[in-house]
């Protein structure tokens, strides 16, 4: 039985409050597993599309679409070696590590505030969690696929193509884990319980997809910052983040579906599912 709240309220005694310490355990490893296998779903579509595509574009090495179709031909003819290669090791890293941190903190939440093991959050606690675990996780790989498939000899990515892919990243956590919520049930859907599984559902989809008009363009010029040192000018970096604006967008958002959309439905779901047995 699910521990509640108590509070003892006689005078001269304290306040006590029990915690839902049921299943703790259990909870934790269904929170890895799920994270798990949310990132090792997503994990082949971005390391294809989002960073060794839009990278390789975007440094000129090679155009998006002969990058994509390479990685598509690895993946099909040699799936052990794209599966073991580092880049895929990288977004697996990443996303597991985002998921895992919103599942462990809504684990958390519900432990100390004596809610149910199926319930989640959505303020400005989860936003700064995965924030901070995506931030770590993505400037890291970030700066090993900069090198990896970037125009020049691998050396430091400087301070400010990691402050502007900062600020990219805290736009795509925002529109992935507290959008949603907040969104979903202002969509103009009916108000049955059915239909709001699919708001939640599209709010999911749409808030973080569209947040990459925005963010893409920091993507780009700190790219571009890494790619092209010195001697050029600030009106020249941005006529390529321009240029490459629309179709990197794009790219993005192809990205951002199956990374926040169908990674964040699935390992929700599957959470959801597992913590309403336990409980």
């Amino acid at each position: 039985m699910t521990a509640v709240p108590v509070r003892v309220t006689e005078k001269g005694s304290k306040t006590k409050t029990e915690w839902n310490t049921k299943a703790l355990g259990q909870r934790m490893a269904v929170d890895a597993a799920c994270a798990a296998t949310a990132g090792g779903l997503v994990a082949p579509v971005i390391s294809m599309i989002d960073n060794r595509a839009i990278i390789e574009n975007a440094s000129g090495r090679r155009p998006m679409m002969t990058s994509l179709k390479a990685s598509l031909n690895t993946l099909l003819l040699r799936p052990h070696r794209f599966f073991t290669s580092r880049p895929f090791a990288l977004i697996f890293m990443l996303y597991s590590g985002t998921y895992l941190t919103a599942n462990s903190l809504d684990t958390f939440k519900s432990t100390v505030n004596a809610r149910p093991a199926s319930s989640t959050t959505s303020g400005p606690s989860k936003f700064a969690a995965t924030s901070v675990a995506n931030l770590s996780l993505c400037l890291y790989k970030d700066s090993q696929y900069t090198k990896m498939f970037g125009a020049v000899s691998p050396r430091p990515v400087p301070p400010v193509t990691y402050a502007l892919f900062a600020v990219r990243d805290c736009l795509t956590i925002f529109a992935s884990f507290n959008l949603p919520p907040v969104l979903a049930p202002h969509l103009p859907l009916s108000e049955t319980a059915e239909q709001y599984v699919s708001r939640a559902s599209a709010a999911q989809f749409l808030a973080p997809a569209a947040i990459q008009l925005l963010s893409t363009p920091f993507h780009l010029l700190g790219l571009d910052l890494y790619n092209r040192n010195g001697g050029t000018t600030f009106s020249d970096r941005m006529r390529k983040v321009r240029l490459d604006w629309f179709k990197s967008s794009i790219a993005r958002m192809c990205r951002i579906v199956p990374a926040f959309g169908f990674g964040g439905i699935v390992n929700n779901g599957l959470r959801q599912k597992f913590m309403k047995g336990i409980e």
